[in-house]
């Protein structure tokens, strides 16, 4: 039996509907900003594999730090033991934060690095006694993981409603998305504000905290807000003394241009979520970092106050030296040259793309840029399947999400590359629209 075979065979994938589903390409190994298949035809990786690869494929430095952390500790219980790793990473990543967070607590996914945040912001007010702040304030179009609390965060995304009865209650609000040339921009964030405004006015000393996606949101249509908005709702919400959470999940890591959206906002939530990019695409892991002034709250004489939380790969030594071996790629003025070049090369292009295209839009953020087709936007829909087969056959990795059509390349990828894959892209377009 062929590969394929094998794996119709035994494999249910994720996000997928098998009766009606194409078969999965057979991808044999990865080399820079490029994946191979089974033929040999490679497809440049314009999404980064679900947005986890920052610096290409097969990356020797990361793949020898694995290597090399492998023959002295491969894991290791993390409830009563420690290792170097997890430390060094903790103090790399508090480094580059803000000097307002102090703690890091590991975890394997972004999904749980949400869960985790919620449970914190939740026990945060318990631990003091504030039993009544149990509400939770989330942004429509959020997605946030696949988790019970991370759907329930997340469920106007779409993609749980067979969950609904279960979630547990969430209010939502509208995300002032924005995009170049949006006249209205300053008013819909005004109005956003304002129905938080009422909202907190009404149960703010019931409300335990606030997530947000800061500046991108994902997989609800890779959505775009300002970093003024992002400020003015830090400053509203501590108004009203709620915690903030920011799911950066996606947004860290250099994807917004800076190292987290967090900086380049000039914000300071309370909690921070990273993962995807954290170990440059090679193993699960993922964390949730919080200010001190959390942590302290969950200190007793007994375990009454503790965060019951945990995971058998809980900081494995592994994920923790390829984190610190893509941390340590992320500083180097050769990405950081290359993250401004993306971005340069995403202005350019989505500046030009409302000529003569059925497109509507457009935008761009660091290393992420974006544009609407003018049509259907249900997930799955016959169009975007249309194109992304036909963005397959050009050699191209491009999902698009619904009638969004994104591109978050990894940091590798050339000038040259990128402007000839929104050449194809445009072309194809065209041939299916126009």
């Amino acid at each position: 039996m062929t590969i394929l075979e094998r794996d119709q065979a035994t494999i249910w994938h994720p996000y997928t509907q098998h009766k009606i589903s194409a078969s999965p390409f057979v991808i044999t190994h990865g080399e820079g900003a490029y994946l191979f298949d089974e033929n040999g035809k490679r497809y440049l990786d314009l999404i980064s594999s679900w947005w986890v690869n920052l610096h290409g494929h097969a990356q020797p430095e990361i793949a020898q730090a694995i290597y090399q952390q492998a023959l002295k500790l491969e894991q290791v219980i993390f409830s009563g033991f420690t290792h170097e790793p997890a430390v060094c990473l903790a103090e790399e990543l508090l480094n580059l934060l803000p000097k307002e967070f102090g703690k890091v607590f590991y975890s394997d996914n972004g999904s749980t690095a949400v869960e985790v945040a919620l449970k914190m912001a939740y026990q945060f007010w318990r631990n003091q006694g504030e039993k009544k702040r149990c509400r939770f304030i989330a942004f429509q179009n959020g997605y946030h993981g696949d988790t019970f609390g991370a759907m329930s965060v997340g469920k106007s995304s779409g993609f749980f409603s067979n969950f609904e009865d279960l979630l547990f209650s969430v209010t939502m609000f509208p995300y002032p998305a924005t995009w170049l040339g949006d006249e209205n921009v300053f008013q819909n964030e005004q109005h956003v504000l304002t129905q938080i405004d009422d909202y907190l006015q009404q149960y703010g000393s019931e409300t335990a905290a606030l997530i947000i996606e800061p500046l991108i949101q994902g997989a609800g249509g890779i959505c775009m807000c300002r970093p003024v908005f992002l400020r003015e709702l830090e400053r509203l919400v501590r108004s009203y003394n709620v915690l903030i959470i920011y799911d950066e999940a996606m947004t860290g890591f250099g994807r917004t241009g800076d190292f987290i959206a967090c900086n380049k906002t000039n914000t300071r939530p309370d909690i921070i979520c990273l993962a995807k990019g954290i170990t440059g695409g090679f193993l699960p892991l993922a964390v949730t970092v919080c200010q001190d002034k959390l942590y302290e709250t969950f200190l007793g004489d007994n375990f009454t106050k503790a965060l019951a939380h945990g995971h058998s790969y809980t900081a494995n030594p592994l994920g923790c030296a390829a984190a610190l071996a893509s941390l340590k790629l992320l500083q180097q003025p050769e990405t950081i040259m290359q993250i401004n070049t993306i971005e340069k090369v995403h202005r350019d292009a989505v500046n030009s793309l409302l000529n003569d295209l059925p497109i509507e839009m457009p935008r761009y953020c660091g290393t992420i840029s974006a544009f609407d087709l003018k049509l259907g936007s249900e997930y799955g829909s016959k169009y975007s399947i249309q194109l992304r087969d036909k963005f397959s056959e050009q050699g191209l990795l491009i999902r698009p999400l619904g009638n969004v059509i994104y591109f978050m390349p990894p940091y590798c990828i050339t000038e040259q590359e990128l402007r000839s894959a929104y050449e194809i892209v445009i072309e194809e377009i065209q041939g299916v629209f126009v």
